[in-house]
């Protein structure tokens, strides 16, 4: 078949903002698989160029697919445009299949399914055996019913097939990598990049967490084989950089070390960056010097809460303590520690954010960024937040940089000055500014101006869309506006569904 793969272009300002761009790595890891099916398989991607929807049919029907595959990581804020690329499609090219996968149509593809008649098939869950299994029956006329892992309009509706099987070998598909010019992307000021992933899954169990059950259980790539993946990309493509999509790579200190030490014998000169957990870092302490030298440069780190009591409600599993160790050990090692903090969370008051502040100075973070607490209806945050007022219904402004949710106590203007003023007194305080200009480390200098120019530009656009481009009201609860007062199944690949349960 002539499959056409598709990234929808992202409102999100993490997405328009920095003006660099990463390859799509959930579509080139269902190409390469499709591609030695034997099918016929290019990429659009619309992200970069921030291409219209008129301009992307316009490109999908130059190129005359039998089947459209649609999807994007941030499934959420994409969703909406996702919708208008489908139906516009449909009305030049009515013949065309459409499949459309990702974390959200996953979870609501009932409601996909029910609302845009022009996307005919979802994906649940990952896509690599699943998106190959359902060509197969579409090309060879076979019925779709006996493919796992999907959902589809029915005579009487939409209907899901029985879960997927878990991937269990991780290294058994391939990435198209064949499918890019790695020439068109970059990051971390103008470095050839990628996006890779060591894991998939995270055996913790944050409530708002919109991954966890997607992936269902934390797995791995073969470590020497990643390895030598990352430097056949450089080597091969000049790659500079790898930016790790893993929830969690760290979560086996052995595995990991593993990979480290195969990559350190790789002996090629990439910076690796991503996130991990505070506590991996401090139980890690012994083997920092490993992370440096395999070229880790930066880790994100997730300060979702300023007292223990509102950690384990949130069911963070950790501490302060721990993350302000986890901060100096980084930074002792010659890496550098991204912080991020949640604001939003119902019980919220000035005098939390005030104390919010002071404890961010006392773990002195290398950067600092400011997120919004947001509830997915997968996710037991969204059973705790259900009955809050939805003030932001644009969906595609569901991307944690926008505030989304009424926390009760502090109007959305004072939420958004207290997270802007936290930032700005985190980045312009004297060590922060040392660090940005007069660091010993080039490395850790340019890191850190770029990360500060690109701040510079989020903030500035985040401040004049908040006042005066986006509208805010106090509209439907949370259950309301996500279309049901249950909570979705969190785990999307259990094994123990059968398509007959998933019908209401």
């Amino acid at each position: 078949m002539n499959i056409l793969l598709v990234h929808p272009p992202h409102s999100a300002i993490g997405s328009r903002i920095p003006k660099e761009n990463l390859p799509p790595l959930g579509l080139l890891s269902i190409g390469g698989p499709l591609i030695d099916a034997g099918h016929s398989v290019r990429l659009l991607n619309a992200d970069p160029g921030n291409l219209p929807v008129s301009a992307i049919v316009k490109e999908i029907v130059t190129q005359s697919p039998d089947a459209v595959l649609i999807g994007h990581s941030g499934s959420t804020s994409a969703h909406p445009t996702v919708v208008c690329i489908a139906r516009e499609l449909k009305q030049v090219l009515p013949n065309v299949t459409i499949v459309y996968g990702g974390v959200y149509p996953t979870y609501h593809w009932k409601d996909v399914l029910t609302e845009c008649d022009e996307i005919d098939f979802i994906v649940r869950g990952e896509g690599e055996e699943t998106s190959k299994r359902l060509l197969h029956a579409l090309e060879s006329g076979l019925s779709v019913c006996d493919v796992a892992g999907i959902a589809y309009r029915s005579a009487d509706g939409p209907v899901a097939t029985r879960a997927a099987s878990m991937i269990k070998d991780l290294d058994a598909y391939r990435i198209g990598w064949e499918l890019i010019d790695f020439d068109e992307y970059s990051y971390w000021g103008g470095k050839k990049s990628v996006v890779l992933q060591f894991s998939r899954g995270c055996p913790h169990l944050c409530t708002y967490c919109g991954q966890r059950g997607f992936w269902t259980k934390w797995r791995h790539r073969d470590p020497t084989r990643l390895a030598q993946e990352i430097a056949w990309l450089h080597r091969k493509h000049g790659v500079e950089l790898i930016n790790f999509a893993d929830e969690n790579p760290t979560s086996s200190r052995r595995r990991w070390k593993d990979f480290l030490e195969a990559l350190i014998a790789e002996n090629v000169p990439v910076i690796l960056i991503g996130s991990t957990r505070a506590g991996d870092i401090v139980r890690d302490a012994d083997i920092l010097h490993l992370y440096k030298k395999a070229g880790v440069l930066r880790f994100l780190l997730g300060l979702e809460a300023m007292n223990e009591d509102t950690l384990a409600k949130i069911r963070k599993g950790s501490t302060p303590s721990t993350d302000q160790a986890a901060i100096k050990l980084l930074r002792e090692h010659g890496m550098i520690g991204l912080c991020t903090f949640a604001v939003g969370f119902e019980e919220e008051t000035d005098r939390d954010y005030f104390a919010l502040m002071r404890q961010l100075l006392r773990y002195d973070p290398d950067q600092i960024m400011s997120v919004y607490a947001t509830p997915h209806r997968w996710t037991p945050f969204y059973e705790v937040s259900r009955h809050r007022r939805v003030i932001q219904s644009d969906l595609r402004l569901w991307d944690y940089k926008h505030q989304v949710l009424e926390t009760k106590k502090v109007p959305a203007w004072r939420v958004f000055l207290w997270a802007k003023a936290i930032e700005l007194r985190l980045q312009a305080r004297p060590k922060a500014l040392w660090r940005s200009f007069l660091h010993p480390n080039r490395d850790i200098r340019h890191a850190m101006r770029w990360y500060t120019r690109m701040g510079r530009r989020v903030a500035l656009r985040e401040t004049l869309d908040f006042f005066f481009a986006e509208h805010r009201h106090q509209g439907k609860t949370v259950g309301e506006f996500l279309g049901g007062k249950k909570m979705l199944p969190e785990n999307a690949l259990a094994l123990r569904e059968r398509s007959e349960t998933v019908r209401d």
